[in-house]
């Protein structure tokens, strides 16, 4: 099965390793800091640990504790101290499955991936706590614990049921990205080939079911023709869980500014992302280089994946990444301000789903390095409270009204091979 941190280009041996750990805010600062998200909660759109334990830990979830136990099999961005340590407050944790995947199969592995966050909430009980409304992540953040919601990575995993759709939200998930990196049967993803010109009619349905339901609609990973169609579906303010700004970088996967542009009528969230090819143009430059290079060492070395590692490496040292640190996704985090306003931007970091950092964003326990940033340029404090997550639980709250305004509508029927 392939990974979603395989997907993305950068391997884990290149890694950046500078920690902001080891770097120092100014007591006064990290005193603000503290007071701004002791009042309200920093809620982060996407993480992966589900993903990471899945793959690398056998489905276990005992080595969240502490991430300083060097026996562990795979490094890890997330654990409980840390958290703690970066001041989160709510976590959408990511159930991702492979987007080839389809059918039934897609809902077997999605309610895995569901289990695996269950069993993570169930084993520390003193650190996170499920929350399913807004009160609720207020609530659990004022008791000093993290507020744990669900976020599906991949409109596949509801296998064309509607069905589906409406138990997955019975199990927790308040969000649905409508595609991964595929095109799905009825929306098109910002990487794969068009099929529909956005969202076909099923995708539409998907659409009105979910603001029926109260999940929120996300927009990362779709095209941009996907994005305009479903905000002008959308009953309900639209998030982007996990995306950067293509007015900085024109990556695919990033939101242009005509559709930001949007989101203040439509009430939306773009949580931006740290991934250093998204949110960087050298980065994303060198990932493609790199990935063409690992191409042609495979045409060579189609006997040995060993020598394709072995001169990887090899191009690696003559080719060191180009740096990224904090500055530049403050840079993307300003750039939706400058379009959208400062009602329509959070953070959504993508931790344990992707390969590389920012040099001083490298863990959950760095999210104050973002902060300290942005109070540097002269964010005020109620400012950076909307971007911690003061938007966000303001979206919540109005998909939670727009559900309410629709309870009397009855569950559509259809699935996707016989929608009309």
């Amino acid at each position: 099965m392939i990974t979603k941190a395989a997907l993305l280009l950068a391997a884990t041996t290149l890694a950046y390793s500078t920690t902001a750990a080891a770097q120092q805010i100014d007591p006064k600062v990290k005193a603000r800091i503290d007071r701004i998200l002791k009042a309200t909660p920093l809620i982060d759109g996407h993480n992966d640990i589900a993903e990471q334990l899945a793959e690398n830990y056998k489905r276990n979830t005992d080595s969240l504790a502490s991430g300083t136990d060097q026996r562990q099999p795979h490094p890890l961005m997330t654990d409980m101290a840390r958290l703690h340590e970066g001041r989160v407050g709510g976590q959408f944790w990511s159930v991702y499955i492979d987007g080839t995947i389809t059918g039934d199969a897609a809902i077997r592995e999605t309610i895995e991936q569901i289990d695996i966050v269950d069993r993570m909430i169930r084993a520390y009980p003193n650190d996170l706590e499920r929350a399913s409304t807004a009160d609720d992540i207020v609530r659990i953040h004022k008791s000093g614990k993290i507020a744990s919601l669900i976020g599906i990575e991949g409109g596949r995993q509801i296998g064309g049921s509607l069905a589906a759709l409406r138990q997955f939200y019975r199990l927790g998930a308040r969000y649905m990205t409508l595609t991964h990196n595929q095109t799905t049967e009825w929306a098109d993803s910002a990487t794969d080939e068009p099929k529909y010109g956005g969202l076909s009619p099923f995708g539409e349905q998907v659409v009105h079911e979910m603001n029926r339901l109260g999940m929120l609609v996300d927009l990362s990973h779709v095209s941009a023709d996907t994005m305009k169609d479903a905000i002008a579906a959308s009953r309900a303010p639209v998030i982007f869980s996990h995306s950067s700004t293509r007015g900085l970088v024109g990556h695919p996967r990033n939101v242009p500014d005509d559709v930001l542009a949007l989101l203040p009528a439509n009430g939306g969230v773009v949580m931006v992302n740290f991934v250093p090819g998204f949110i960087s143009d050298d980065n994303w430059k060198w990932s493609a280089e790199r990935s063409g290079e690992e191409a042609r060492l495979k045409a060579i070395h189609r006997a040995s994946k060993a020598d394709v590692e072995a001169d990887l490496k090899v191009w690696d040292a003559a080719h060191p990444a180009p740096p990224v640190t904090v500055k530049t996704v403050a840079d993307h985090i300003e750039h939706v301000v400058k379009i959208a306003g400062y009602d329509h931007v959070g953070i959504g970091g993508d931790m344990d789903g992707i390969d590389a950092t920012p040099t001083d964003l490298t863990g959950v326990e760095d999210y104050p390095m973002l902060f300290a940033e942005l109070i540097r340029r002269g964010w005020s404090d109620q400012n950076l409270a909307k971007l911690a997550g003061g938007n966000v639980l303001r979206v919540l709250r109005r998909a939670e009204a727009v559900s309410a305004s629709m309870k009397n509508e009855p569950p559509i029927l259809s699935n996707v091979d016989t929608a009309k």
